[in-house]
């Protein structure tokens, strides 16, 4: 079948949060027990935030903040699979269906490997996709800059989104 102009949609997320001292981060869905804690409103969770905006974004929804905003006390230390849940009934909404997402966590700390295999399998679920069609890795700045300092983490999203039916 080929794809008409307008199927298919790309879109690309970006999140970052400031680290403390604390007892565990939750990314990816995955809760990690470690020496650090998120600063955010939310939960914190940088891959699930980044993916929110590429999902909105390829959908033309706006962003994250559009939707949840941090000034909101409803989303005061929400769990961000929620948020993502609500995502996903927009873009279906919208006639959209996601057909994958790569998702890449730029860290120092925590090491993310071990738990790699629970967060695909946790975001292909809230996406309604396989886990073999959502990519999470893993990288350090090697040191350099805040995130190197252990100041913070950030993360890239990019998804594919599929309309539901070709456009009028």
């Amino acid at each position: 079948m080929s794809r008409s102009a307008g199927r298919l949609r790309v879109g690309h997320g970006y999140d970052a949060h400031r680290l403390q001292a604390g007892q565990g981060v939750t990314l990816g869905g995955v809760w990690i027990d470690c020496d650090y804690g998120l600063i955010a409103h939310s939960d914190g969770d940088v891959l699930i935030h980044a993916l929110c905006d590429a999902l909105l974004g390829a959908a033309g929804l706006g962003d994250i903040g559009r939707w949840f905003p941090d000034s909101d006390a409803r989303f005061a230390r929400i769990d961000s699979r929620v948020l993502l849940r609500e995502v996903m009934l927009q873009v279906h909404a919208a006639g959209l269906a996601p057909l994958n997402a790569d998702l890449t966590l730029i860290a120092q700390v925590p090491r993310v490997a071990p738990h790699v295999d629970l967060m695909r399998a946790r975001l292909a679920e809230d996406l309604g996709v396989p886990s073999a069609l959502v990519n999470v890795k893993a990288t350090t700045t090697e040191g350099m800059g805040h995130i190197g300092r252990r100041e913070g983490v950030a993360a890239h999203a990019v998804v594919l989104l599929d309309a539901a039916e070709d456009p009028i």
